[in-house]
């Protein structure tokens, strides 16, 4: 015979696979959504430069639009991106450990 398995501790919750693939699944859609953003941008300047040449021309504090967007504010753009994600992350982290503590009192 063997010995009934003890219930899980409530320390062991927070580890459980339930848990992990909630929290996993609401980070990917956290980064399915700062990766689309990317790419919206990415690939929106380029399709901005051929429909319209002449705005994308146009001068602003003496670069070109186009190389305004992606010469200096392209870079920083990145970071606001990376700064969201981080910043949602660790939220969407302590909103599982918040909803695992509620659920144990």
């Amino acid at each position: 015979m063997s010995a009934p398995i003890p219930p899980p501790s409530p320390s062991d919750e927070i580890h459980s696979e339930p848990f992990l693939r909630s929290l996993m699944r609401r980070q990917l859609c956290l980064s399915v959504s700062c990766a689309a953003t990317f790419l919206v941008v990415l690939l929106g300047l380029p399709l901005l430069n051929y429909f319209f040449p002449a705005f994308m021309a146009t001068r602003v504090a003496g670069f070109t639009l186009t190389w305004l967007i992606l010469g200096v504010l392209f870079f920083p753009f990145v970071w606001v991106i990376s700064f969201f994600f981080i910043k949602r992350s660790i939220a969407l982290e302590d909103e599982e450990v918040k909803s695992v503590n509620q659920n144990r009192r």
